[in-house]
């Protein structure tokens, strides 16, 4: 098997690497949307900017694509990981939104829960990005997103037990039912974008 030219371009790592703090930032505004004591439509306005500017990342990084001849890696594998990216925010976005047009005014405290393992997953994210230009020690990343993941899966069961225990009501079932798979959605996303980076690195390493 020849040497494969890896190109000292450090361009994809960065937008990479900037696409995952996004995802940090998503992840705090999540959590405040959370607070009782939040302004919800602030939170909500700044979350749409957030989005916004991930969007631009993503756009960045299938624009970065499209014109470079050389890439560090297969042109699918940089897309997936784009993408992956890309729908981790959107969930989150959807999970913010929601919770402002439901008017939902009481959260049950294991929707808490899912946004630490949803804030915990984004900066593992934002620590992994940097480390693909060396494809060292991300294996560790991946598995420990695995766990989260099967944290978040608990966690969501929990959440659905208790909404169907008959404490709420149910137009209030249906909403919060909405607002909890759409943070089930977001660390799920998150664990694809591990299995992404597990792919690449088992390609590239």
């Amino acid at each position: 098997m020849g040497l494969r030219f890896r190109p000292v371009d450090t361009s994809f790592y960065d937008l990479f690497t900037t696409s995952a703090q996004h995802l940090v930032g998503g992840a705090e505004l999540l959590a405040e949307m959370l607070s009782e004591t939040s302004d919800k439509a602030n939170v909500a306005e700044r979350m749409r900017a957030a989005e916004h500017a991930a969007d631009e990342t993503t756009h960045a990084i299938v624009k970065k694509v499209n014109s470079t001849f050389v890439t560090p890696f297969d042109r699918e594998d940089i897309y997936a990981l784009g993408s992956g990216l890309d729908d981790v925010m959107d969930m989150m976005d959807e999970a913010v939104d929601l919770i402002l047009l439901y008017e939902v005014k009481t959260l049950p405290p294991e929707l808490s829960e899912q946004v630490e393992v949803l804030q915990r997953c984004a900066e593992l994210t934002a620590e992994a990005m940097p480390r693909l230009q060396s494809m060292k020690s991300l294996d560790d990343y991946w598995i420990e997103i695995n766990r989260l993941e099967n944290t978040g899966d608990r966690n969501h069961r929990r959440t659905l037990a208790k909404l169907f225990s008959g404490e709420f009501k149910t137009i209030e079932v249906l909403k919060l039912k909405d607002i909890v798979e759409s943070l089930e959605g977001a660390i799920d996303a998150f664990e694809k974008v591990a299995n992404t980076v597990e792919q690449i690195a088992v390609k590239e390493g």
